[in-house]
């Protein structure tokens, strides 16, 4: 096991950016016969509302569509693979053909008949996904997708948990640090000054009190105030401080 994590760490290392790592990546998977990988990234994953917040996502080998259809199409929130990876905590092995016996079956409905449908014509039915709950509540996961009759993928799928998983968890470490910085998929996105003002009213601050701190005027700091709460569909200041905390708008 040792010997196995020096070996991904060091192609890991060899990367410099985000998708030069997830490069390196895809070559480890290959030789754990993986055709195709998805990583899924969010430091919020569910909106206020409880709704799915799309992710930032990097792909591999994945068709040329995947990311449109996923990210812009909604393709995500019919996904049954990230609907079973958010409420897990263990890694899972998946097939959407209909006479595998896997988590999917009990989770598949018609909803679902798009993402399964594109799947089965790009010869990608089965995969394995690593779930990935981080502190503050944000939410990874990393997917091997893999093509070959059910039998055969399964148990093949089967024989690689481990280090597939190991794979993720360093993948993790190396992408979470820059990531979590660079990539953002927040719903609302807010100036550098409306952040201040919220962040000083979390405080307890009152309008007068930021203007100070902030060399601004009471009327610059209203204005501040008004345009996140309406970009946070807030009705009022205290309102609006929450669904930042929530959406982690307000940390550094």
């Amino acid at each position: 096991m040792q010997s196995r994590l020096a070996e991904v760490n060091s192609r890991l290392l060899l990367g410099n950016t985000l998708h030069e790592r997830m490069a390196g990546t895809m070559e480890v998977a290959s030789g754990l016969g993986f055709d195709a990988l998805v990583y899924d990234y969010s430091p919020v994953p569910f909106d206020q509302q409880g709704e799915l917040i799309i992710p930032s996502a990097m792909v591999c080998n994945t068709p040329k569509d995947w990311l449109e259809l996923w990210c812009d199409e909604g393709y995500y929130h019919i996904d049954p693979v990230q609907q079973v990876a958010l409420d897990s905590i263990s890694p899972f092995i998946w097939s959407y053909r209909p006479e595998a016996e896997t988590v999917l079956r009990q989770a598949m409905g018609q909803q679902h008949a798009p993402v399964s449908s594109y799947l089965q014509h790009h010869q990608m039915s089965h995969g394995m996904t690593v779930p990935i709950h981080l502190p503050g509540g944000g939410f990874a996961s990393l997917t091997g997708l893999r093509s070959g009759s059910t039998q055969v993928a399964l148990y093949d799928l089967q024989q690689v948990l481990r280090d597939f998983t190991l794979l993720s968890h360093a993948l993790q470490e190396h992408l979470y640090p820059p990531l979590s910085k660079s990539i953002r998929s927040y719903p609302v996105q807010l100036t550098k000054r409306e952040r201040e003002c919220l962040k000083w009213a979390a405080e307890g601050m009152t309008s007068g009190e930021i203007a100070e701190r902030l060399q601004r005027s009471v009327a610059t700091i209203n204005l501040h105030l008004t345009s996140a709460m309406h970009k946070l569909g807030a009705k009022n200041r205290v309102q609006a401080v929450v669904r930042a905390v929530h959406y982690r708008l307000l940390e550094n």
